[in-house]
């Protein structure tokens, strides 16, 4: 899988890079999750950073467009995003998992 950034634009109020890429692959549509690793991998980020928004693929094509947000640390990501895009890419606060493996 081959990512290329589109675009990126800077958020300094909420401490992230929005950033727009290009993806090939041979086979289906990647995961969201493998997605954001290679993404976090080519941004030399911590995966919990990166926050995969949108996937878009054209229908029997082999290329990906997608939006993602980068942020400086995890503690941002969490105080900023959404609870279902976090629950979408895995992302939890350390309460958060702990509870979820009690029950």
């Amino acid at each position: 899988m081959d990512v290329d950034i589109i675009e990126e634009t800077e958020n300094p109020m909420l401490h992230r890079t929005d950033i727009r890429f290009e993806m090939t692959h041979e086979d289906a549509t990647p995961s969201r999750l493998s997605v954001r690793d290679s993404l976090a991998a080519k941004l030399n980020k911590d995966a919990e950073e990166v926050v995969v928004h949108k996937l878009d693929t054209k229908f029997g094509m082999r290329k990906t467009v997608g939006y993602a947000k980068v942020y400086d640390d995890a503690e941002a990501a969490l105080e900023v995003e959404q609870e279902h895009m976090l629950e979408r890419n895995k992302i939890a606060a350390d309460g958060e998992e702990t509870a979820a493996e009690e029950a």
